[in-house]
């Protein structure tokens, strides 16, 4: 038997995701023109690491798309899972761009080119106002769905990109230090990496549906054996469908052979306890009385 609580969420907006796509390809074109006539690898680097964003946005905009979709007979759970799976290739993508970047500045330190400091000082100061504006756009939607995080984490690793590319690019128009377009550029890859590794680590733990890190098992059935009638919570899984849907499924001994009225009432103390102290949305319990079973919290199959 299962209940699914009323959740106030907050609504995700995908209009916000489109104009961050077309902003983003505005400043990857003129970053690639502006690297390559430059001969800028920081700048080369940045717009790389933006037409990955234009990528990853479509890829977040796609899945927020898909996981709206209705459940059907073939897909019970509709693509609810979608946006997971996005933030996940998302987290991949940072963190290839940044091995590639890391492997192209240590051989521009072993082979030094001379740059143009003066276009890239201006695509710079481009590319971080529009990755500023992106950012402000998907601020909000990141703080609540680790699919728009991942495309918010592209967009403020881009605005910090940029930030670097600035700092580079007035350190050879002043000093003549040409190195420093490279030291930015593996300064940008390692910061891609702790961000992209993070995210990875997270989306990677819901796809594979690990109990959330704040959910603490023998907690969580304390609380429940204190409520009358139950004897023993055991075989508990507990995951993430989404962000927005936590789940429980486990077997429920009970103290009495009860009939299925009264187990209506005690279900709903349950998922009462299991809603407001725990964040757990779904419940789906299994009766029993006396049943022979393994009676572990976690079951070995």
């Amino acid at each position: 038997m299962s209940n699914h609580p009323h959740i106030h969420k907050h609504e995700v907006k995908g209009k916000n995701l489109v104009l961050s796509i077309l902003l983003n390809i505005v400043i990857t074109v003129a970053q690639v023109v502006g690297g390559l006539i430059s001969g800028s690898l920081a700048l080369l680097s940045d717009a790389l690491h933006n037409f990955s964003d234009v990528l990853s946005l479509i890829l977040s905009y796609v899945g927020h798309k898909l996981s709206r979709r209705k459940a059907t007979i073939e897909h019970t759970f509709g693509y609810k899972r979608s946006e997971l799976l996005a933030a996940f290739i998302n987290a991949l993508i940072l963190v290839g761009v940044a091995v590639y970047l890391i492997i192209e500045a240590v051989q521009r330190f072993y082979e030094p080119v001379f740059i143009k400091p003066g276009l890239v000082i201006w695509l710079a100061v481009l590319g971080i106002v529009v990755n500023g504006l992106s950012v402000l756009l998907l601020k909000k939607d990141a703080a609540h769905n680790l699919n728009m995080k991942s495309a918010y984490l592209h967009l403020l690793t881009d605005m910090m990109a940029s930030v670097a590319v600035l700092v580079g690019g007035l350190a050879m128009k002043y000093w003549e230090l040409y190195w420093v377009d490279s030291l930015m550029t593996l300064l940008i890859a390692l910061y891609l990496i702790v961000v992209g590794g993070g995210l990875l680590r997270d989306s990677t733990k819901m796809l594979m549906l690990f109990t959330p890190d704040f959910i603490d098992i023998k907690e969580m059935v304390r609380e429940v054996h204190k409520i009358p009638g139950v004897n023993k919570l055991h075989h508990i899984h507990v995951w993430h469908l989404n962000e927005e849907e936590l789940h429980l499924e486990a077997h429920l001994d009970c103290t009495e052979d009860i009939n299925l009225s009264q187990f209506n009432d005690l279900l709903m103390q349950i998922e009462d306890v299991l809603y407001h102290k725990f964040n757990i949305n779904h419940v789906n319990i299994q009766p029993e009385y006396k049943k022979e079973d393994p009676k572990d919290f976690i079951v070995q199959d």
